[in-house]
C-alpha cells in the first residue's frame, strides 16, 4: 500500500493509556480534532481515573471540563451513560466485543472498530470517519456515504492486517495532503490513482 511507504510509523493520534481513556477520548473526538481532545484529556484523565470515576460524575461540571470539544452535553451525557452501564454490568471493564460496545450511549461501530483494535488488539472492522469517508469517495473505493457500507466495501479490498492502519493512514492523509477545501495533488503518492486529480481510477 502506497499510504503505508509514505506514513510507515503512524498509529492513532488520540493519547490513553487503558480501554476506558481511549473510549472517553474517541467519543470526545467526534466533530473534534485529536489536538483539542488530547489537550482535554490531558486534565481529565488525572481525575478520572476510572470507570466508576466518570459513572459519578457531575453532569453539569462534567459538560464544562469538556466544553471545548463541541457538543459537551450529548458527549457528557453519552460517556456518564455509558460508565454506568460498564460498572453496573461489566464489572468497571469496558467491554472487548462488538455486540457489547455498540449497546453503550455514543458507541457505533467507529468508536467500537477503534476501541478494540486500539485497546485490545481485536481486529473486527475499520473505522469509518470523516476523513476516512471523504478519502474512500475520491478515490472511488464507495459509492456510499452511510460508514457501514463504506466499511464494507473497504474491507473486501483491503487485507485484514491493514484493516486497523486503514483508519490512520487516511486520517494522516487527509490532515496533511488530501485537505478538503486544498487538496496537495502535486504532494499526493496517489495523484496518478485518484479521479479528483483528473485521472481514471483503476481498481
Amino acid at each position: 500500500m502506497l499510504l503505508k511507504k509514505e506514513y510507515p510509523e503512524i498509529k492513532s493520534a488520540l493519547r490513553f493509556t487503558d480501554p476506558m481513556q481511549l473510549l472517553v477520548a474517541t467519543i470526545l473526538s467526534a466533530q473534534c480534532t485529536d489536538l483539542r481532545v488530547n489537550t482535554v484529556t490531558a486534565g481529565l484523565f488525572k481525575k478520572y481515573k476510572s470507570a466508576e470515576d466518570y459513572a459519578n460524575a457531575d453532569p453539569r461540571v462534567f459538560e464544562q471540563e469538556i466544553r471545548s470539544t463541541g457538543f459537551y452535553r450529548n458527549k457528557a451525557k453519552n460517556i456518564i451513560g455509558a460508565a454506568r452501564i460498564i460498572v453496573e454490568k461489566y464489572g468497571g471493564r469496558v467491554p472487548d466485543t462488538m455486540e457489547e460496545l455498540i449497546q453503550l450511549p455514543g458507541v457505533a461501530r467507529k468508536t467500537a472498530n477503534i476501541v478494540l483494535a486500539n485497546a485490545y488488539g481485536k481486529i473486527e472492522g475499520i473505522a469509518v470517519d470523516t476523513h476516512v469517508k471523504r478519502l474512500s469517495k475520491l478515490l472511488g473505493l464507495t459509492t456510499y456515504s452511510d460508514p457501514v457500507k463504506i466499511e464494507g466495501d473497504l474491507m473486501k479490498i483491503t487485507p485484514l492486517e491493514d484493516w486497523n492502519n486503514l483508519n490512520h493512514l487516511f486520517v494522516f492523509h487527509g490532515r496533511s495532503v488530501c485537505i478538503a477545501r486544498r487538496p496537495k495533488h502535486d504532494k499526493c503518492v496517489l495523484n496518478w490513482l485518484c479521479p479528483s486529480a483528473g485521472r481514471e481510477f483503476y481498481h
